[in-house]
């Protein structure tokens, strides 16, 4: 019963990150997402500073392409909020640690305001010891890592954000999940166009990719998934309610073992099958954990010189030869600076069953903020 009861834990988490996929979607401006975000988060009962960096972080990671963890989720923090699942008035404080290590209790809070305030502490730590790291528990879903590894990158230091998840993943043999595919973001200032920023789950695939096959009518690869015994499958519908493997296999899974072990245990947290489902239980707080880390490059180098390495760094990656005509190596960051400059001048895509939420939101809630479709 309780197998059964967490295969449809997980099958509501994979859908919910998924649908986006496959939706028809509409044009809406970043300011306009914006400003209608921290409205209604306020209309939660959020203070307007905490619903501002909520709403900003949402749209920034649409406009870097990460349409999975941006503004379709809106409805579903905003529920989360309204049920209690998230505290919006937290009193984040620091439980432990001294000198250069600290960990913070979120309070139930939203995952986006720890981070915000884990990573900008293991800044300020980071300015006197030069490396400093700051964990956190009792939080929720903290969106994409990119967010807080870039802030360290914005202020000249490497900063890195991981966070434990809900079991997803299985290791090759084994009949059930074992840990999250716990994301890890890592981000360097190159002093150019964009950092470094590798921002990645330890699942080989998505679970939307599965849904996607599903509705596409096609089989896929054996490596991805396996069935509910544990089987490696290449029936989407079989691994859908089975259990996704690990990027690089055992190699994959260690790291994935890693993160949680930094978010949820080292924290005095929760971790693996004790944290909570945001979509399966949606008036609970997931209770995950979260491990930052900044590094103060400016301690070893200056800033002029970093930009002229990584800049030669970058060109020898970039002058690889590629055998197919017209394909190009991208570095870690690219891809997000392109789309980026693509969505601020045609606008953000939402799925249409997001945009149609959005309104209702606006009417049930009585909103100010407007949210016209773009004409391009």
């Amino acid at each position: 019963m309780k197998q059964r009861m967490e295969s449809t834990q997980r099958e509501k988490l994979m859908r919910g990150r998924a649908d986006w996929k496959v939706k028809h979607e509409v044009r809406v401006e970043a300011g306009y997402l914006e400003s209608f975000v921290r409205e209604l988060f306020e209309k939660a009962g959020m203070e307007r500073g905490d619903a501002q960096f909520h709403a900003e972080a949402l749209v920034q990671t649409d406009l870097w392409g990460i349409s999975s963890h941006g503004c379709m989720r809106v409805p579903a923090y905003f529920e989360r909020m309204r049920n209690g699942a998230i505290n919006v008035r937290p009193n984040v404080r620091k439980v432990s640690g001294e000198g250069a290590f600290e960990v913070l209790d979120a309070d139930a809070g939203a995952g986006f305001i720890a981070g915000k305030r884990a990573m900008e502490r293991a800044m300020e730590l980071a300015k006197k010891y030069h490396i400093a790291a700051v964990g956190v528990r009792n939080s929720n879903h903290f969106g994409a890592g990119a967010v807080y590894a870039r802030m360290a990158a914005k202020e000249g230091m490497a900063g890195i954000a991981m966070t434990n998840v809900l079991p997803l993943v299985t290791a090759p043999g084994a009949s059930r999940p074992v840990t999250g595919n716990n994301p890890i973001a890592v981000a360097i200032p190159t002093y150019g166009d964009f950092p470094f920023c590798l921002d990645m789950a330890l699942s080989k695939v998505a679970g939307g990719k599965l849904t996607l096959a599903i509705k596409r009518g096609e089989k896929i690869p054996m490596d991805w998934a396996t069935d509910e015994e544990g089987r490696p499958t290449d029936d989407p519908e079989k691994a859908f309610k089975g259990f996704l493997l690990p990027v690089g296999g055992y190699k994959g899974l260690g790291l994935a073992y890693v993160v949680d072990i930094l978010s949820g245990v080292v924290t005095g947290g929760v971790f693996s099958h004790q944290m909570k489902s945001m979509y399966a239980q949606p008036t609970e707080p997931s209770l995950t954990g979260h491990f930052f880390v900044a590094v103060d490059i400016d301690a070893v180098i200056d800033r002029e010189q970093m930009k002229q390495r990584m800049g030669e760094y970058f060109r020898r990656i970039k002058e690889t030869p590629m055998w197919e005509e017209g394909a190009e190596m991208l570095l870690p960051g690219e891809l997000e600076y392109r789309k980026e400059k693509e969505r601020r001048e045609n606008g953000i895509p939402v799925p249409v069953k997001t945009y149609e939420e959005l309104l209702e939101l606006k009417k049930t809630w009585g909103l100010q903020a407007e949210l016209p479709e773009k004409q391009n």
